[in-house]
């Protein structure tokens, strides 16, 4: 079910944004892909210059170095950015997965003859570190470099280096894209639009009429059988792989690579899972409530997503832009204009179309360039907040860009907090565009759905991994059928008596990329999700004050430790009593959504 602009009416195509198309040409700056990575082998070749002479090196002689690694980071990025973006929106056509292989292939390869300045830099003595860059011509690359050095008990040498990484293309990067493809080409069959993107059909799901949602969760299940044991057999060598890296370079746990790249401890991210676990029932009395509301005893695995509206409303692109162009605009002038950018100036894929990759996401590019976002767009009031997710994360981008290729990145423990206060902003906003008790109730409820989903779901997935690269690496390969009662046990813990987890469920952890190109990110997001509610609540205790304190947080970008950034906004995320105040949050809102719905007369 492609869309074609010239084909709908200006009605359907606002609805379904056709013609909401980036572009990705300005990546190239009117070069040819290979000229950007010839120019890169070049510059590898300068670098190599270095080799065995890191420890000699003058602050004045690293500086020199770090900017030619940037000038190349920035050619690679360039190149890399494009052939993913292209391919993200057509996976079906042979001619982008070829060249994303190539780029990917050359990337490697260039990377292959650098390791050496890592593996040197980390095996210098602490002191003499610490006196290079106490030199300020180091400071647009200081925190990267030390950085680096977190990972010094867990780097080989650089012979097994370039092994590792070499094989990297042939191995777990291709069965990523493997996996990606696979699901890209899964199509639902609904009752009024046969092969539909898989999207549409879990669309369906937050449909108000039990029968449409019952309907999609059923197509959505046939449609996840075909190739389920390939993509079981996918994640299976994905796990098998990180199990044979995290044993070659000593890391305790299956999630501890992960923690150390997201700057976060291994005791740190328990305590935050242990924390979530520990109150799942805020979660299960949302899911009594929406029984209630409903009328039902218990609710379906497919009814967790249900709108509570009497309708099914549907938003076009124009005006749901709008809204979100606004509700930036009554925060800050600054992020407003920024968000407008990105729809003026093309940097946005909108539409759901056939061969598209499935969900949403910001790519970052790089600093000399503007970031894109990446959507599905169905028309639904869901999608305002996920553009107004997404442009998040491309604000977070765009300020950050002075701080550089080595700085512009945050870790993915901070990386949600753009987007997460940014769809809050945006709610609020629709909030207080809603006079009618029944609709403020939908609001409230979809609010409450995206705080449940964020942080007790992701967490409850975190669970499901954990299970399955335990199993995997103690007792081998895991079956379809193993995999289907992890995930039940896994999402029964989170659910409780609270909703019925149905037969065809147990196959739904099959098309989730997450687990399958970055192995332990999921709890990123409730760690996220908690801190910018966190966050959220010290702008509306500090109001207008607060914004210098937020808008430097977002233009540090990944400049300083986790840590350090929190406190920026007055967030100690150390003290293990900060995740309770953010769950505290969340069952505010549920008692809130209660409320409303007696407000609005739903229940008694």
């Amino acid at each position: 079910m492609s869309i074609d602009a010239a084909e709908t009416s200006p009605e359907d195509s606002d609805l379904t944004a056709s013609a909401v198309r980036w572009d990705v040409e300005t990546l190239l700056e009117g070069q040819a892909i290979d000229a950007l990575l010839d120019r890169a082998d070049e510059l590898a070749g300068q670098l190599e210059a270095y080799r065995g002479r890191v420890g000699e090196l003058s602050p004045a002689e690293l500086s020199e170095h770090m900017h030619l690694s940037a000038d190349l980071q920035e050619l690679l990025g360039r190149a890399g950015s494009y052939a993913s973006l292209r391919f993200a929106v057509d996976t079906t056509d042979p001619a982008n997965g070829a060249l994303m292989q190539r780029v990917d292939e050359r990337a490697t390869a260039v990377s292959t003859r650098l390791l050496f300045f890592e593996l040197e830099w980390v095996a210098l003595d602490d002191d003499h570190v610490a006196a290079l860059l106490r030199d300020p011509g180091l400071d647009f690359c200081a925190h990267y470099l030390r950085s680096l050095r977190r990972y010094q008990p867990h780097v080989l040498s650089e012979p097994e280096e370039r092994i590792m990484t070499e094989k990297s293309v042939t191995g777990a990067n291709a069965w990523v894209r493997l996996f990606s493809e696979l699901t890209s080409a899964i199509t639902v069959d609904l009752p009024d639009a046969e092969g539909a993107p898989l999207e549409a059909g879990l669309a369906r799901l937050a449909d108000p009429d039990h029968a449409v949602r019952k309907t999609a969760a059923q197509a959505v299940t046939d449609a996840l059988q075909p190739g389920i044991r390939t993509r079981a057999y996918v994640f299976n060598t994905i796990a098998a792989d990180k199990a044979t890296d995290d044993r070659l370079r000593t890391y305790p746990s299956w999630i501890s690579a992960r923690n150390l790249a997201n700057e976060a401890t291994d005791e740190s991210v328990e305590a935050l899972v242990d924390a979530v676990v520990g109150r799942y029932e805020i979660a299960r009395r949302w899911y009594r409530l929406k029984a209630r509301i409903l009328g039902v005893d218990r609710i379906a695995d497919y009814d967790r997503m249900s709108s509570l509206a009497e309708s099914t409303q549907e938003i076009g692109w124009a005006e749901g832009s709008e809204i979100v162009i606004d509700a930036y605009r009554s925060f800050s002038p600054t992020l407003a204009d920024g968000a407008a950018r990105f729809i003026d100036e093309r940097w946005i894929d909108a539409p759901a179309t056939a061969g598209k990759r499935p969900g949403a996401f910001c790519a970052y590019t790089v600093p000399a360039h503007h970031p894109y976002v990446f959507l599905n767009w169905t028309g639904r009031r869901r999608d305002v907040l996920t553009l107004a997710h997404e442009l998040g994360h491309g604000l977070h981008a765009l300020l950050s860009q002075p701080q550089g290729i080595y700085h512009h990145f945050t870790p993915l423990t901070l990386a949600e907090t753009a987007s997460v206060f940014g769809e809050t902003v945006t709610f609020d906003r629709l909030l207080d565009m809603t006079d009618d008790p029944g609709e403020r109730l939908a609001l409230l409820a979809e609010s409450v759905e995206g705080s449940i989903a964020t942080v007790f779901r992701q967490v409850s997935m975190n669970r499901f991994e954990h299970a399955v690269h335990t199993e995997r690496r103690d007792a081998g390969e895991l079956s379809v059928e193993r995999f289907g009662e992890l995930w039940s046990g896994t999402q029964s813990d989170l659910m409780g008596d609270a909703v019925t987890i149905t037969e065809n469920y147990r196959s739904w952890w099959s098309y989730i990329p997450h687990f399958i190109g970055t192995p332990g990110y999921v709890y990123a997001y409730a760690y996220g999700q908690l801190l910018a509610l966190s966050v959220y609540q010290r702008y509306r205790e500090g109001g207008d004050a607060f914004i210098p304190q937020y808008l430097e947080l977002l233009a540090a970008g990944g400049s300083m430790p986790p840590a350090e950034l929190g406190r920026l906004v007055d967030c100690d995320l150390e003290d293990p009593a900060f995740w309770d105040a953010g769950l505290d949050l969340v069952a505010e809102q549920v008692a809130a959504a209660e409320q409303a719905a007696r407000d609005a007369g739903r229940i008694s």
